[in-house]
């Protein structure tokens, strides 16, 4: 849960990540990034070039999102069915209606997203921090890596893609948290995975009840879904 008011303004919302998901760093200081760049320095010679590419892709990365809404970027890595890993990115944003109604703004959102053969089309579902509208959709997308020799464009692959998006009432903004897979055929867990951090978004302090309550928690809180859905 991210209640980190020390480096960052307090935040509008409140959230837990689901096991085996990394958050990333979208503000890194100057410090930590040459530490980082240091520490890469003083790896073995094999190892340093496979490092020094994921640095630089993380770097790139950092500077695409920071020009998007995205508030939280979170890596996941999975065993599939045969034990292999399956990796997925999980992202959390906080998109202003610039005072339109937030309900019109996620139909026309739903609307325009492009890409893709669309699985279902926008559903309501129940959250403790209130009504949330799931979509999923199947797209195309470029692959990671150099384009294959001969090959002036990079290979196309296909990526499943869940969004909730649950209207802030006092801001009339809205919170949209998504998860984009490669592993398709997951898509079943992989939702699940999605309406349970969905579960745990909440408008309010989930501790405050806490405060000056000792340990105890209120029955059906957003403190309380969070422990239930990622134990």
């Amino acid at each position: 849960m991210n209640t980190d008011t020390k480096t960052r303004p307090m935040p509008q919302f409140w959230y837990g990540l689901p096991h085996g998901y990394a958050e990333v760093d979208l503000n890194p200081t100057e410090e930590g990034v040459a530490e980082l760049a240091r520490q890469l320095r003083e790896l073995p010679e094999e190892a340093r070039a496979r490092a020094d590419q994921t640095f630089r892709l993380y770097a790139m990365t950092v500077l695409l999102l920071r020009k998007q809404p995205v508030a939280v970027y979170a890596l996941g890595v999975h065993p599939d069915a045969e034990g292999e890993p399956a990796s997925s990115v999980l992202t959390i944003s906080a998109v202003p209606s610039e005072g339109a109604n937030p309900l019109r703004v996620l139909a026309a959102m739903v609307t325009d997203s492009a890409g893709g053969d669309e699985i279902d089309g926008m559903r309501p579902v129940e959250l403790p921090a209130g009504v949330g509208f799931l979509t999923e959709r199947v797209r195309k997308t470029p692959a990671p890596g150099a384009p294959p020799a001969g090959q002036e464009e990079p290979s196309q692959g296909t990526v499943w893609q869940g969004t909730v998006a649950v209207p802030e009432p006092r801001t009339s903004s809205i919170v949209v948290v998504q998860l984009v897979t490669s592993s398709v055929e997951l898509a079943d867990d992989y939702r699940s995975v999605l309406l349970g951090t969905a579960r745990t978004l909440s408008f309010t302090d989930p501790t405050a009840a806490d405060k000056g309550q000792g340990s105890e928690r209120n029955s059906g809180s957003a403190a309380q879904a969070m422990e239930s859905d990622f134990g």
